[in-house]
C-alpha cells in the first residue's frame, strides 16, 4: 500500500506542483547546452593537440 501511495503522490506532484518550462525556454536552454558543449569539446581538442605536439617534440629530441 505504501508503494501505491508513493506513486500517487509522485504523480500528483508532477502534475500539479512542478513548473514545466515553455517550449521557447526549452529550446533556448538546449541551444545554450549545445554551444557550451561545442566550446568545451574544442578546448579539449586544442589541449590534446598541444600536448601531442609537445610530447612529439620531446620524444624526437630524446630518441
Amino acid at each position: 500500500m505504501k508503494i501505491i501511495n508513493s506513486i500517487k503522490e509522485s504523480y500528483s506532484e508532477l502534475v500539479h506542483k512542478v513548473s514545466w518550462p515553455t517550449r521557447p525556454e526549452l529550446v533556448n536552454s538546449a541551444v545554450v547546452v549545445l554551444i557550451a558543449s561545442i566550446i568545451i569539446a574544442l578546448i579539449v581538442w586544442l589541449m590534446d593537440k598541444s600536448f601531442e605536439t609537445i610530447m612529439t617534440a620531446i620524444y624526437e629530441k630524446l630518441f
